[in-house]
C-alpha cells in the first residue's frame, strides 16, 4: 500500500518514488521513470514531464489518419520520433548520467537505449499499440505485436531488427556465458516482455555504474536508495549501499547496510569477505 502524505508538506523525491512503484499492476513507468531525475534536478515538476510527452502524443495523433493500421501507426510513430524531432543516442557522451534523466532527454534528444525506449513505449501506447520494453543483454529494446508477426526496433537508432540481426548481437553475450552448442537457448527467449519494475532497476543500475565508476558515493547512494525501495530484497545492493557508506566514512551505516547483506547472502565467500570488512569497520567505531 502506498504511503499515505501530508498534503501540506510534499513528500520528500524518494518518499514520492515509493508511491510510485507499491504496486506492480498500476505501477506508472513514465512518472516512476521521470521521477529518478529529482536525485539530481531536485526542484523538476514531474507533472510538467508528463504534460510535455502528452503535448507530443497530440502532435502525433493529429498527424496520423484516424483509420490507420497498426502498421501504418508503427510507421508515423517511428517518422516522427526519430526523424520529424530527432531523438536518438547519444553516441558521444554515452556515459553521461544526463542521459538517464527524462526531462534532459525531452530537451537534448539524446539518450541512451532504455530512456528513449520508455519515451518512445508511452507514445507507442497512447498510440493504442501493443509495445513493449525488452531486457535484451547489453542493449535495451522494443517490440510491437502487429497483425502479421512482431518487430523489434532498437531506440537508439530507431532501426528494425530482423531474428538474424538479434542473434549475431547476441553471440558476444552468449559466449562470455557459455550459452552455446547443447547449453544455447533461442533468441526468443531473450525478446520476453520487460516488467515496469524490470525497467526501473536497469535505469538505476546504469547511474550506479556510472556513479560507482566516477566514485560520487554520494550520488551512488541515492541511486542505491531507490533500488532498494523498488527491490526490497535485492541483497547484493545492501552490501554496495553500505561498501558506499564505508567510502563516505560512515562506519555506523556501512555496518548496519553489510551486516543485512551478510544475514542474507547463500554467496558463502562474499559472506566471509564483507564479515572481515564489517569487523575492521566496528573497530575504526570502537
Amino acid at each position: 500500500m502506498p504511503p499515505a502524505f501530508d498534503f501540506l508538506t510534499p513528500p520528500t523525491p524518494l518518499a514520492y518514488f515509493a508511491s510510485l512503484v507499491g504496486d506492480d499492476d498500476q505501477l506508472p513507468l513514465l512518472e516512476a521513470a521521470a521521477s529518478i531525475a529529482q536525485d539530481e534536478y531536485p526542484d523538476l515538476d514531474v507533472q510538467t514531464v508528463l504534460g510535455d510527452v502528452d503535448q507530443l502524443l497530440a502532435r502525433l495523433r493529429r498527424r496520423t489518419p484516424a483509420d490507420a493500421d497498426a502498421l501504418q501507426r508503427l510507421r508515423a510513430l517511428n517518422q516522427f520520433f526519430f526523424r520529424d524531432l530527432g531523438f536518438g543516442g547519444n553516441v558521444n557522451n554515452y556515459y553521461d548520467p544526463d542521459n538517464s534523466y527524462l526531462n534532459v532527454l525531452l530537451k537534448t534528444r539524446r539518450g541512451i537505449p532504455i530512456t528513449l525506449a520508455v519515451l518512445w513505449l508511452e507514445l507507442a501506447q497512447g498510440m493504442g499499440l501493443k509495445a513493449m520494453g525488452i531486457n535484451f543483454p547489453g542493449h535495451f529494446m522494443v517490440k510491437v505485436n502487429l497483425p502479421n508477426g512482431q518487430v523489434v526496433i532498437d531506440p537508439f537508432t530507431g532501426q528494425s531488427l530482423s531474428r538474424e540481426e538479434l542473434s549475431e548481437r547476441l553471440e558476444p553475450y552468449k559466449r562470455r556465458n557459455g550459452l552455446v552448442d547443447d547449453f544455447d537457448v533461442p533468441v526468443g527467449l531473450y525478446l520476453q516482455a520487460a516488467p515496469g519494475r524490470d525497467v526501473l532497476a536497469r535505469m538505476l543500475r546504469n547511474l550506479k555504474e556510472i556513479h560507482r565508476t566516477a566514485e560520487d558515493w554520494l550520488r551512488l547512494i541515492a541511486v542505491q536508495d531507490r533500488l532498494l525501495v523498488l527491490l526490497p530484497d535485492a541483497w547484493i545492493e545492501y552490501r554496495d549501499r553500505g561498501l558506499a557508506w564505508a567510502e563516505m566514512g560512515d562506519a555506523r551505516l556501512a555496518v548496519d547496510d553489510l551486516s543485512i547483506y551478510i544475514a542474507h547472502t547463500d554467496d558463502a565467500l562474499d559472506r566471509e569477505a564483507m564479515t572481515q570488512r564489517v569487523q575492521e569497520l566496528r573497530r575504526a567505531l570502537s
